[in-house]
């Protein structure tokens, strides 16, 4: 994987802050390049649009997100509880974007990624569930899956492993495991 100049690593933290404080929407190009000192023309020499710039602080999570689904997908014996760790796992190192993917959901959708993270959804209930669940488990997958990304997000300051404990248990409650 190349290298990120340090320009561009400082324009994509600067325009994740304010992203995650003002919204995708209600953030220029001009607000990200006022913050750290340059002008909008060299904001462009790295990133020729705002969808361009959002796409590259997402494109992390929709990467990890496809090996770690290969990976679970690859395996079709992986144990339910393995599965659900994994996803925890996956939503806790990626709590930035998808804080961003949750209140940006129009924007993301323009751009096709809300699609693509729904897609992930249905590859992990039918894993859970096989290829055709009822609406009970397909009902309870949602739920278990949902909860699981929404427990990363609420708690930021609880200590990792005893989240990661609590959630677990509860999304395999939630599945009636």
């Amino acid at each position: 994987m190349p290298k990120t100049s340090d320009t561009k690593q400082r324009i994509l933290d600067a325009a994740r802050d304010l992203f995650a404080t003002q919204g995708v929407q209600r953030t220029s190009l001009q607000d990200i390049a006022d913050r750290l000192g340059i002008t909008k023309p060299a904001l462009y020499y790295h990133f020729p649009s705002r969808d361009d710039l959002v796409r590259s602080i997402i494109q992390p999570l929709l990467d990890d997100g496809e090996k770690f689904l290969l990976d679970v997908e690859a395996r079709g014996d992986l144990p339910v509880r393995e599965l659900i760790e994994g996803f925890f796992d996956f939503n806790y190192r990626h709590r930035a974007p998808v804080i961003m993917l949750l209140a940006e959901m129009p924007t993301l959708a323009d751009l096709g990624l809300i699609d693509r993270v729904l897609g992930w959804r249905k590859r992990l209930t039918d894993l859970i569930c096989g290829p055709e669940p009822t609406l009970e488990q397909a009902a309870r997958a949602v739920l278990a899956l949902g909860g699981l990304q929404d427990v990363c997000m609420q708690f930021p300051d609880a200590p990792v492993e005893d989240l990661r404990a609590a959630a677990v248990a509860g999304a395999l409650d939630a599945l009636g495991r």
